[in-house]
C-alpha cells in the first residue's frame, strides 16, 4: 500500500469529525465543524498529500489544522522520528484539534492556536514540508521563508491548488486543479 492510502487507512475521518456528523465520514465532500471552518473533501486532502510527497522524519507545518486530521494524517507520513506542527486561528477549534491529536497517540505532532499577527510558526522553522489548509490570495511569503532548502509547500491560491518548491533562482511554482477552501486569514 502506498503511504497516502496507508494514512488514511490508519487515521480515519470520523475521529476528527463532531459527533453528530460522524456518519458522514465517508461522505466526499467537506463537512463544518464550527465557526466557519470545514474538515476538507477527502479527495482534496488526498490530492495535496500526494503533491507535499511527506517522507520519514521529516519537519511538517500544517496551517489551518482545524480539527487535527491533516496533522494526524501528515504525523502517520513522517511518523515518531519526525515532527508534525499544525496551526489553527480559531481557539475553539484549535483546542478540540489538540484534543482530538492525543486520542490519535502520536506524541511527535501537535495542533496549537495560531497568532492572528503571525503566519506559521517561524519559530520553529525551517521545515521541510508545509501544507496549507485555506485559500490565500497570493502565495505566503512569510511561509517561503519558513520553507526549507529541498522543502515544498502546498497552497491553494486564489482557487488553483499550487506546489512551491524553493531553488537556487528563488522558488518554482507549478499548478494542479481547481479547488474551494475557506480563507487564509
Amino acid at each position: 500500500m502506498d503511504p497516502v492510502a496507508a494514512a488514511f487507512e490508519a487515521v480515519p475521518r470520523e475521529g476528527f469529525l463532531p459527533r453528530a456528523d460522524r456518519s458522514r465520514a465517508s461522505y466526499d465532500g467537506p463537512i463544518g465543524i464550527g465557526q466557519g471552518q470545514t474538515n476538507s473533501q477527502p479527495r482534496t486532502v488526498e490530492a495535496m498529500l500526494r503533491l507535499l510527497a511527506v517522507r520519514p522524519g521529516q519537519q511538517v507545518l500544517d496551517v489551518g489544522a482545524g480539527s487535527g486530521w491533516t496533522t494526524a494524517l501528515l504525523g502517520h507520513l513522517t511518523g515518531p522520528t519526525g515532527r508534525v506542527r499544525g496551526v489553527e486561528l480559531a481557539p475553539r477549534i484549535a483546542q478540540w484539534g489538540a484534543d482530538n491529536l492525543q486520542h490519535a497517540r502520536m506524541p511527535w505532532t501537535s495542533l496549537e492556536v495560531a497568532d492572528p499577527e503571525v503566519l506559521g510558526l517561524p519559530d520553529h522553522a525551517p521545515y521541510d514540508r508545509i501544507l496549507v489548509s485555506a485559500e490565500a490570495m497570493s502565495i505566503p511569503e512569510p511561509l517561503i521563508e519558513q520553507l526549507g532548502k529541498g522543502g515544498r509547500m502546498v497552497v491553494p491560491v486564489s482557487g488553483v491548488m499550487h506546489l512551491v518548491q524553493p531553488n537556487e533562482e528563488g522558488i518554482s511554482v507549478s499548478r494542479h486543479g481547481y479547488y474551494s477552501f475557506v480563507p487564509l486569514r
